[in-house]
C-alpha cells in the first residue's frame, strides 16, 4: 500500500512539474519573470548568483522552457543560418571548414542557439535569394563561408538587417562582422620557416579557385622573400585548377615538366600539398631530402601523409569560437566582441611550433578580426641539400 501511494505522489509531482509555466520558476526563485527570461536566453545583465538559483531550479523541477513561446517573447527564434556561398561546393569535404563550423556549433550552442544550414545546389539566381531565406525561416543571425568571388545574394544579405559574420571573408554591412586568417602573415610565416631553414629556391602552388586567399598568401611569401634579399622566381609559381589533392599533384607536374624544380615549395593548402608530395614521388624526388613541402591550414590528415607535412595552424577552433561570440553579441546589438585586443589563440596541439606567426588575434578595424598564423614543424621540411 505504500510504495503505491509512493509511486502516485511522484506520479502527481511529476505531473505538476510537467505543467510549471515561467511564472511558476519566477516565483520559486524570488525573481520577476523578465529575469527568468534573460536566463533563459542567456542575456549577460544578470548576475552570476541569480543565474545559477534559477538554472538550478529549472534543473531541479524539470521545467523546459516553451519555444514558441520564448520566440513570441523574444521576437527570436535562436536559429542561426550557416551559408557556404561558394560557386562550386566543396564545403563538407574541405576539413579546414568543417573543423571551423564544428567549433562554431559547439560555441554557439553554448549560447542558445541552432543552426539551419541552406542549400545552394538548386539556388535561384532569379528569384529567391539568400536574404530571402533569411526572412522566410526568420533567422536570428547568419554563418556565411566563401573564399572565393562574393556572389551578389551574399552581398544583398550582408546589406541587410541580417546580422552576419563572415569566415575568410570581408563584410561590409553595419550589422556584419568577419574572422579571417591574416593570409598575407600566413604566407610570410610560410616563406620565413623555409628560409631559415637555409633554402633560397622557393615556388608557390596556387589556385585560381578561391584567388584572394591564395593570393594573398602567395603575397606575404614574395615580400618575406624580398626583406631577406631573395627574388621569387616566378618559373617555380605554378596554379591549381581548383584546390583539391589532385589539382596540386597535376600542377606539380607541369612544374616538373619546366626542369629542375625548386629546393622547396610552400602550397597554398594542405590538400594541395598533398599532391604536391604524390607528384614528387612519382618522378623520384625524395621528400624533404630533395625537395621540401610546406601546406597551410593544418588539417587532421596532415599528420598521417608519408613525410608528415609541416603546414601553417590558423587557429580553426579560436575563430570558430570567435564568430560565434561575434555573432551573438550583433544579434545582442551590443557591437562586435573585438573591442580592444582579443584574446589569444589557445595553446596549440601539435607536434611543434615555429615561425614568425604569433597565433594571436589582431583587430584590423571595429568589424574584422584578423588571426595569425603559426608553423607546425613536421617531416616534411629539412636544410636543403649540399649540391656536388
Amino acid at each position: 500500500m505504500g510504495h503505491k501511494t509512493a509511486h502516485r505522489c511522484d506520479s502527481e509531482m511529476g505531473l505538476l512539474f510537467m505543467t510549471m509555466t515561467i511564472k511558476d520558476i519566477a516565483r520559486m526563485a524570488g525573481v520577476s519573470v523578465s529575469t527568468v527570461s534573460k536566463c533563459i536566453n542567456n542575456y549577460g545583465d544578470i548576475g552570476e548568483d541569480t543565474r545559477r538559483k534559477v538554472l538550478a531550479i529549472m534543473e531541479e523541477t524539470g521545467f523546459k522552457p516553451n519555444f514558441s513561446a520564448r520566440t513570441l517573447i523574444s521576437k527570436r527564434t535562436h536559429m542561426i543560418g550557416v551559408i557556404f556561398g561558394h560557386h562550386v561546393n566543396y564545403d563538407f569535404t574541405h576539413r579546414y571548414y568543417t573543423e571551423v563550423l564544428n567549433a562554431f556549433k559547439q560555441a554557439i550552442g553554448v549560447l542558445g542557439y541552432d543552426m539551419l544550414l541552406f542549400s545552394n545546389e538548386r539556388f535561384q539566381p532569379q528569384g529567391e535569394d539568400y536574404l530571402a531565406r533569411c526572412r522566410h525561416y526568420k533567422v536570428d543571425g547568419c554563418l556565411i563561408f566563401a573564399a572565393n568571388d562574393i556572389a551578389g545574394a551574399i552581398k544583398s544579405l550582408d546589406r541587410s538587417e541580417v546580422p552576419c559574420v563572415g569566415i575568410d571573408l570581408t563584410l561590409l554591412g553595419e550589422s556584419s562582422a568577419s574572422v579571417r586568417q591574416d593570409n598575407i602573415a600566413a604566407g610570410a610565416a610560410a616563406a620565413d620557416h623555409l628560409l631559415g631553414c637555409g633554402h633560397r629556391q622557393i615556388g608557390y602552388i596556387g589556385s585560381r579557385y578561391a584567388e584572394p586567399v591564395y593570393r594573398y598568401r602567395e603575397s606575404g611569401m614574395r615580400q618575406a622573400m624580398e626583406r631577406r634579399g631573395v627574388t621569387a622566381n616566378d618559373a617555380w609559381i605554378v596554379y591549381a585548377e581548383h584546390q583539391q589533392e589532385q589539382d596540386g599533384y597535376e600542377a606539380v607536374r607541369r612544374l616538373l615538366e619546366q626542369g629542375e624544380p625548386p629546393t622547396a615549395l610552400f602550397a597554398g593548402s594542405d590538400l594541395l600539398a598533398f599532391g604536391a608530395i604524390r607528384a614528387l614521388k612519382e618522378a623520384g624526388i625524395a621528400v624533404p631530402q630533395r625537395v621540401s613541402v610546406i601546406g597551410c591550414d593544418n588539417i587532421e590528415a596532415c599528420r598521417f601523409i608519408d613525410p608528415p607535412l609541416t603546414t601553417l595552424e590558423p587557429g580553426k577552433q579560436y575563430i570558430g569560437q570567435q564568430a560565434a561570440q561575434l555573432l551573438h553579441d550583433l544579434i545582442e546589438r551590443k557591437g562586435p566582441a573585438a573591442k580592444g585586443s582579443p584574446a589569444p589563440v589557445p595553446e596549440l596541439a601539435a607536434s611543434g611550433t615555429t615561425g614568425s606567426g604569433t597565433g594571436a588575434a589582431s583587430t584590423q578595424n571595429r568589424n574584422v578580426i584578423l588571426v595569425q598564423s603559426k608553423v607546425v614543424v613536421r617531416a616534411s621540411v629539412a636544410p636543403p641539400a649540399a649540391k656536388l
